[in-house]
């Protein structure tokens, strides 16, 4: 473990580089498993990062995902905006309504603001079902997505996925990152430490609306077609909770874990398409009882093994 963990500067870069280089020598196969670990492993690292670390238990995720992907839909298919552009857009636009719904859901605690951020995607459902603008249920078609290449979505969704590792890494090891995990362990003694916990928890919650956003612009132009059943459905949070608990919840290793974990069993039970979701949870009950605290949790606890910590030597 000790050779693990002084050589992972080493490995990283080598790692990293293979992803990068992937499209040119490995299967297509492999680059679209690689597509989606990556797509689900930003979206799950922001919610780590809101739950793990910021002790804010939201089940309302899938409104970003929903919100950046019918941004890019209606800005590309409507107005003719190039497509990047859409989705960057689609980024701020989560970001304004996390901003918007921060006021009244942060007045919320533990369960209540679960249950309050999850009103909230259950309520665009309705709203984007019901408008006539967006086609109601029926859905739109991401029409320009049909002139990318799979490599173009595939580094767009690797670009993603590193860089929310990166962000959180980098976050985590500032004096904000250090004021979360105070705030998680123990918000009335951080706040008389002089965190400011509104603040915190405000900064923390548009990060993960932003790059989630992106993510999931990412996702639609993979999929192509976008419609508010699936967009806004809390499926969603049962893989980011799902990718997140069998990683390593509070780690920042975890949710790579849980992603190529994820994908592999999604592969492996499509043939099971309306049992997924309890051959899922059966899963995953088996590596709680095995794991408790995750797969990298437990490691860390068992034999102290970290390739990214977050604590400052």
């Amino acid at each position: 473990m000790k050779i693990l963990q002084q050589s992972r500067w080493i490995l990283l870069p080598v790692v990293v580089a293979a992803l990068i280089t992937l499209p040119l020598w490995g299967p297509s196969y492999w680059v679209l498993f690689i597509l989606l670990c990556s797509l689900y492993l930003a979206m799950a690292q922001m919610w780590n990062l809101l739950v793990g670390y910021s002790g804010l238990i939201s089940l309302g995720q899938q409104c970003f995902i929903g919100l950046g992907g019918y941004t890019l839909a209606v800005l590309s298919v409507y107005y003719g905006i190039p497509i990047w552009l859409s989705i960057l857009i689609g980024g701020v636009i989560s970001v304004l309504f996390a901003l918007i719904i921060s006021v009244p859901i942060f007045r919320m605690r533990g369960v209540y603001f679960a249950i309050g951020t999850w009103i909230v995607a259950e309520a665009l459902t309705i709203c984007f079902a019901s408008w006539d603008y967006v086609r109601h249920g029926m859905g739109l078609f991401v029409k320009p997505a049909y002139e990318l290449s799979l490599n173009q979505i595939y580094y767009a969704a690797l670009a993603m996925g590193i860089g929310s590792v990166i962000l959180v890494y980098i976050l985590l090891r500032s004096k904000l990152g250090l004021g979360l995990m105070a705030m998680r362990d123990d918000e009335g003694a951080s706040e008389t430490l002089g965190v400011e916990i509104f603040r915190s928890k405000l900064f923390c919650f548009l990060i993960g609306a932003f790059v989630t956003g992106l993510a999931a612009g990412v996702f639609y132009l993979y999929q192509i077609f976008i419609q508010p059943y699936t967009a806004f459905s809390i499926t969603w949070m049962v893989r980011l909770l799902f990718i997140v608990v069998i990683g390593g919840i509070g780690t920042i290793e975890g949710p790579i874990i849980g992603s190529i974990i994820f994908v592999l069993l999604q592969q492996v039970f499509a043939e099971y398409i309306h049992v997924g979701l309890l051959l899922l949870g059966s899963v995953a009950i088996i590596v709680m009882l095995v794991a408790p605290k995750g797969i990298m949790g437990t490691i860390q606890e068992k034999l102290g093994f970290e390739i990214l910590s977050p604590r400052r030597k």
